[in-house]
């Protein structure tokens, strides 16, 4: 197996949304605001080889949206998908899974492009997979929610025949619920921030590495109060980081931030405090 850590850029999102009840004196000194308000966040993607699979973990927000939706999140240093992947020699037609955490458009923008005007797949030899929940939640949204799932995300992977639904069973217990995906990857099922939000756990080389989505968007969201006003459940995100940390810590879990401008992966351990990270480094020293 290889593990490659995918830089898209950096966008902005407004910090008191992004730090939820935490005040902007202590939120500030982990993620400076601009002017505006607005801190600097990571769109960074994962991929993983692992025998004839190479499997990519979400897409970042992509290019297509026009100017008006881009001034309000100011991407910068974006890269595309298509000319990240040839700096570890792979091309897009050589990516055989994309696997999406969930449909918010930061993390599945990157999976669609236009095309001679016309929106279509960027990886066409790919199966993209989507929990079945997230799926009917992005196809009739709450409103509160609807503006994240932008339709010319959706749609086009609908028509594109390349989508396949992973079923969620019910479960009703304490602990958190994982799914299998691959021989060496598995899936733990979050409800708080979105409905069946998939982290992907792998397993490589006796170690796990869990890409955190938005359950921790980065190192400054360990704290247990330290939740999103973008989650759609705070209080079962703030149980679900709860379990989760716990599990962390017991199994010795690396985590890798889809969202943290400054860390790629951390490792985490009990304080006076609570759990906080213990080390930082980039995926490619811990590979």
């Amino acid at each position: 197996m290889q593990l490659y850590s995918i830089e898209t850029g950096h966008f902005k999102l407004d910090g008191g949304a992004m730090f939820g009840v935490v005040p902007k004196s202590i939120w500030n000194k982990l993620n400076p605001a601009d002017e505006n308000n607005l801190c600097t966040w990571a769109l960074r993607c994962l991929l993983i080889i692992d025998g004839d699979r190479k499997i990519l973990i979400d897409t970042g927000m992509g290019n297509k949206q026009d100017t008006k939706f881009f001034s309000h999140y100011q991407p910068s240093n974006s890269v595309s998908l298509a000319d990240a992947l040839p700096k570890i020699n792979l091309q897009v037609n050589d990516i055989t899974d994309v696997l999406l955490t969930h449909l918010h458009f930061d993390h599945v923008g990157g999976a669609i492009e236009m095309q001679a005007d016309q929106l279509k797949t960027v990886f066409p030899n790919a199966t993209y997979w989507v929990s079945e929940p997230q799926w009917e939640l992005a196809i009739n949204p709450n409103k509160r929610e609807k503006a994240s799932f932008l339709k010319e995300n959706i749609q086009p992977l609908k028509e594109s025949g390349q989508l396949k639904l992973i079923e969620v069973p019910n479960f009703q217990g304490r602990e958190l619920q994982e799914i299998h995906f691959s021989e060496n990857i598995s899936c733990i099922l979050v409800n708080g921030h979105t409905q069946s939000m998939m982290l992907p756990k792998i397993n490589y080389k006796n170690k796990t590495l869990v890409y955190m989505a938005d359950l921790l968007p980065s190192v400054g969201h360990l704290p247990l109060p330290y939740v999103m006003g973008y989650d759609m459940q705070p209080l079962v995100t703030l149980n679900e980081k709860e379990l989760f940390l716990t599990d962390a810590i017991k199994n010795n879990y690396t985590l890798f931030f889809e969202h943290d401008a400054v860390h790629e992966c951390c490792t985490v351990h009990e304080t006076e405090k609570g759990i906080r990270a213990n080390e930082t480094f980039l995926l490619s020293e811990w590979i």
